[in-house]
Formats: structure tokens, sequence, C-alpha cells
């Protein structure tokens, strides 16, 4: 009685993580697709004052950054989604928290969503300068396999002002405050990781001992 109690639970949490990974994929999909499709590379919209959908493209990590060839991110990115797939399966089979399964499965999540843009997108979009991108263009994609761009929008720039003119380096200059664009799956990324180091350090570094 207590094993198939125990088999439910993790049945439950199984389907948990899964919803929560194909809402967030699907999110996060239609949010790149809609910009991809109706904004111009370095097009912006202004919801706010400090909120803007500013349409970039990223050909390296999470928040513009670029620290790897192109085709060995999109492999790096690949097989981490792969451990962390096999993680999560782990995590159920010990029929640990749920909190921490939802906080491994927002980054698996977040890598997943950018891994769709790397593979897919540069073959079923055309490029985006001067133009909306076309879904399956005749002429074909903008990259070949394993060498499509991530989609980036969200642009919050808190704080928009200037550095004084006493101040070393860059006195005059303007500083923007948070400068970085990004999508969902780097949020969900980044909550996740968040999350866990703030309330499942231990059970994170248990985890990993075992």
């Amino acid at each position: 009685m207590q094993s198939r109690n125990i088999m439910q639970t993790g049945n439950r949490k199984a389907w948990g993580a899964a919803a929560m990974v194909v809402l967030l994929l699907v999110l996060d999909q239609a949010l790149k697709i809609w910009v991809k499709t109706h904004m111009q590379l370095h097009e912006s919209i202004h919801v706010f004052s400090w909120f803007q959908i500013y349409f970039t493209e990223n050909p390296g990590m999470a928040f513009g950054m670029e620290l790897l060839d192109k085709w060995m991110l999109s492999v790096f990115r690949i097989v981490a989604v792969s451990a962390i797939a096999y993680y999560i399966f782990r995590l159920i089979r010990r029929n640990v928290p749920f909190g921490y399964i939802a906080c491994i499965a927002l980054i698996f999540a977040g890598a997943m969503g950018n891994i769709i843009d790397c593979l897919f997108y540069g073959m079923i979009f055309d490029h985006s300068y001067g133009q909306f991108a076309v879904f399956l263009p005749e002429g074909g994609g903008y990259a070949p396999f394993l060498h499509g761009k991530v989609v980036d929008m969200l642009y919050f720039p808190l704080i928009q002002t200037h550095y004084p003119e006493w101040f070393p380096l860059w006195g005059g200059e303007e500083f923007i405050f948070f400068r970085p664009i990004f999508n969902l799956a780097d949020s969900a990324i980044c909550v996740g990781a968040s999350i866990l180091l703030l309330f499942y350090r231990r059970l994170l570094s248990d985890s990993f001992s075992k």
C-alpha cells in the first residue's frame, strides 16, 4: 500500500513537472514567434517608461553573452538539457519535494526554449534586418541546423541617467540599469536557480553528493 502511494505521488509530481515545462515552452515560443514575425531587428515597443519589447537576437548565451563558438554552444546545450532531464527523472523516483523538482523543471524548460531557437530558427525563418521574418521562406532560412540565433525581447531600463562628469572613465556617459535584454526562457532559468539557492541549498548539495 505504501509503495503504491509513493508511486502515485511520483506520478503526480512527474505530470506537474511536465505541465510546467510544456506551459513555459508554449509561452516562450509563442512570444518569440510573434516578435520574429511582427517586428524588425532592433525595433522596440514602449510598454512603460521602464519596460520595452525590444527585438534583438542573441548568438551566444543567456542575457546576450558570447562565450563559445556557436556550434560548440549548441552541442553543449543539448548535452546539458539531456543531463537535466535525467536528473529530474532521478528526483521523481527518489520522491524529493515537488518544490525542488519544480525549480529543476524551470531550468530545464528555459534551456529547452533557447535550444529550440538554436536548432531550428535558422532553418525556418529568414533574417529580420529591415523586415519582418517569414516563417518557412521559399529560399530557405538564414542559417543551417545548430546555428540559429536566440530571440530576446524583454528589456527593463529601470534607471536611465548619466554618470556625473567627475566619475572616472565613464564621466558624462549614459548609465542604464537594467541593461540586458532577455526572454522568458532566460527568466525561467534564473528564477529556478535563484529559488534553489535560497530555499533548497542543502537539498541541492545532498542531491549531487549521492
